[in-house]
């Protein structure tokens, strides 16, 4: 005996639904069916439009409003949509999930090109030059409170807890040890600088400028240096970079630079940003050419203050045997490849037989040393 199997029949679908017709932002009720014999969802709007889906080509874009609606649209018409509270249609709709077909993927690969060659032109050339014109317009209160901004912003980032941010130093004998130490350099500046010297309470082995004529030190640095001049010769190397005005180009760049990732990557807050931007700025990877300037200030100010400016030499050379458990600020100038040049140029601007004055008494460099006590 043969049993015949009837196939099932669909049931019939018929629904109201919303349909935007892709020309005019108004929407309008439609009502749907299923045409059997085209396979197709027909309709008829209250405009008078009619549409004529075929199944296979419908497909459904994802809601964004909270995926309780079917939105559809057809694969040869990305404006048109249509749509349904009423989810029965999903099983009629074959391919309602399916990805369009990727042609002419040389144009598509093209433009993909063009539009990171675009960012890369913008990160890498035009930010950097707009940087270094806005330094120039930039007022000294605005600098100011940028640098304090960022100061502020770095003792947080650089808070493992997140709860407190990492100390300034206030040691009173140890802050005199300090100020005596920026007196003896300042008499020595072709002008003076308005300076704000801070020590941060930190581990690190490290010391960078801000805009605004802010300079830190880091309590590890000055752990690590075995004589005051040594300290001394980072300060002046640092002041060279104020002077020139480094850190705000550097931080107009990064910030410039961040912003444009930022408008990409969806940071809109500048959240990331700024802590981005703070870590930028203690791991700053100037120039190359900025750094031999700032070597070559620091020379001469060592020289005029009766510093040897073989001190900044030695230090380097300190630095440079850390090796590979460099921290930003020995990688940053591990970073240039003429480091040995550096060492060398700053033993030669020593003369022989120079004649330098002791910078601190041994009493006043323990107490620099405990500025942190």
């Amino acid at each position: 005996m043969t049993i015949l199997r009837v196939g099932r029949t669909p049931r019939p679908f018929s629904a109201s639904g919303t349909y935007f017709d892709g020309a005019q932002a108004v929407p309008s009720t439609i009502e749907l069916t299923v045409d059997e014999e085209t396979k197709a969802l027909v309709g008829l709007a209250e405009t008078g439009a009619e549409v004529h889906w075929p199944l296979v080509n419908i497909r459904e874009v994802p809601d964004q409003a909270g995926a309780d609606q079917m939105v559809l649209q057809l694969t040869d018409d990305p404006v048109q949509r249509i749509v349904l509270t009423d989810h029965s249609l999903a099983p009629r709709l074959p391919h309602r999930r399916k990805r369009p077909k990727v042609t002419k993927r040389a144009p598509l690969f093209g433009w993909a090109a063009a539009a990171l060659t675009s960012v890369a032109l913008i990160i890498f050339v035009l930010v950097p030059v707009m940087a270094n014109q806005l330094a120039r317009f930039i007022p000294p209160e605005g600098e100011r409170a940028l640098g304090q901004v960022t100061l502020q912003q770095i003792q947080n980032a650089l808070d493992q807890t997140g709860l407190n941010p990492v100390p300034v130093c206030e040691n009173s004998e140890g802050l005199a040890a300090l100020a005596k130490m920026e007196a003896r350099l300042q008499s020595a500046l072709p002008e003076p600088q308005a300076l704000t010297v801070s020590v941060l309470d930190h581990e690190m082995i490290n010391a960078f400028a801000l805009p605004g004529n802010y300079i830190v030190l880091f309590r590890g640095l000055i752990e690590k240096a075995q004589t005051p001049e040594e300290v001394a010769s980072v300060f002046a190397h640092e002041i060279g970079h104020v002077v020139s005005r480094d850190p705000t180009r550097h931080a107009l760049r990064s910030a410039g630079s961040l912003g444009v990732l930022g408008l990409l990557f969806g940071d809109f807050a500048g959240g990331a940003a700024v802590l981005l931007l703070a870590e930028r700025l203690i791991e700053a990877q100037y120039s190359q050419e900025a750094e031999s300037d700032a070597d070559l200030f620091a020379h001469a100010v060592l020289q005029k203050a009766e510093i040897a400016p073989s001190a900044l030499a030695t230090i380097f050379e300190r630095f440079r045997a850390l090796g590979g458990d460099a921290t930003p600020f020995v990688a940053h100038f591990l970073s240039h490849p003429s480091l040995g040049d550096r060492i060398q140029a700053a033993r030669d601007a020593t003369p022989d037989g120079f004649d330098a004055v002791p910078l601190l008494t041994a009493q006043e460099w323990r107490a620099l040393q405990n500025i942190c006590d």
